[in-house]
């Protein structure tokens, strides 16, 4: 488990060379492990501590505002799947207007230089910081021979001959191609959030569902999926509705889940759902019954897709 600091106080004297990388890494994504992963085995050969430095909210949130796209992942998400790669340390750092105004080389020397004792940075091929994004690799390496820290960009990660990238995979999301996005995220995209009391539909169709209030910004294009619902150490198999229930004539968007073959109460409980497969449109049926008989399709054809072992998280 990574140890999280969010100020230069927090370092004192742990660390004492480090090995770093930084960016803003939104979505984890396979290009983002890759990098992670080579800073972890680098501090590891060279037996200095690993770091990876982001920033908390997102600078375009601080410098664009309300312009910017939905982010893939929430902070805590981020950190969490950071923290699972194996560094030691995460410097999640508090970005502000102030911040972005530091010049390139103030910036390395006051954070990775004198805080971190940086001896070693990788950094991805596309990264650039500091105010006018004037930060990129060539004056890193300048940077470099000044302060006495090597520097190092990676290569993009392709996939079917397109590089990896954030936009990439919110594109393939926002459009409910959650199947296609798996193999760039390294696992399925997931939301997650608190099971609230609902309208109690589901359950006058013989079909529970669990509402949920969610605090994610990206949501896969409205219509019915084939999910995994993670509840406390379990995973379930579900089928999840994201839209307005146009059939009841909803004016609000909401995410509902029906956990198969679960007659539990978890209200209160927070769940995480994660999108397998897109299975439908979201449609207004003429009658009661006929949603009811859609529903029992959905949910056979979720069973058969979920029990496919390329399905499985």
């Amino acid at each position: 488990m990574a140890k999280i600091i969010s100020s230069l106080n927090q370092i004192n004297n742990n660390i004492h060379c480090s090995c770093a990388t930084i960016g803003n890494f939104d979505g984890v994504h396979i290009g983002h492990q890759t990098l992670i992963k080579k800073v972890c085995a680098r501090a590891k050969a060279i037996n200095a501590t690993s770091v990876v430095v982001t920033f908390d909210p997102h600078p375009l949130r601080v410098l664009v505002d309300s312009k910017t796209p939905p982010f893939i992942t929430l902070t805590e998400q981020k950190l969490q799947l950071i923290s699972d790669l194996g560094v030691d340390y995460i410097f999640c750092i508090p970005f502000t207007k102030k911040l972005a105004s530091l010049e390139p080389k103030e910036f390395v020397k006051i954070y990775l230089v004198n805080g971190l004792k940086l001896k070693e940075l990788i950094i991805g091929y596309d990264y650039a910081f500091g105010k006018n994004r004037k930060g990129n690799f060539n004056l890193l390496k300048k940077l470099g021979e000044e302060f006495g820290f090597r520097v190092e960009q990676l290569s993009p990660v392709m996939y079917k001959g397109a590089i990896v990238s954030s936009t990439r995979i919110r594109d393939l999301i926002q459009a409910g191609k959650v199947w296609e996005a798996r193999p760039l995220l390294g696992r399925f995209y997931q939301v997650k959030g608190t099971v609230i009391e609902g309208k109690k539909r589901g359950a006058r169709l013989l079909f529970p569902t669990a509402n949920i209030a969610l605090k994610d910004e990206l949501f896969p294009k409205l219509g019915v999926y084939a999910v995994w619902v993670e509840l406390d150490t379990n995973i379930l198999p579900g089928v999840a509705n994201i839209g307005y229930n146009p059939t009841f004539g909803n004016e609000y968007l909401s995410v509902e889940v029906h956990i198969l073959n679960f007659n539990q109460n978890i209200y209160g409980k927070t769940i995480n759902v994660h999108f397998v497969q897109r299975l439908r449109n979201e449609k207004k049926f003429s009658s009661i019954q006929e949603l009811k008989e859609q529903i029992q399709k959905d949910i056979l054809l979720g069973k058969k897709i979920l029990s496919q072992p390329e399905a499985v998280i």
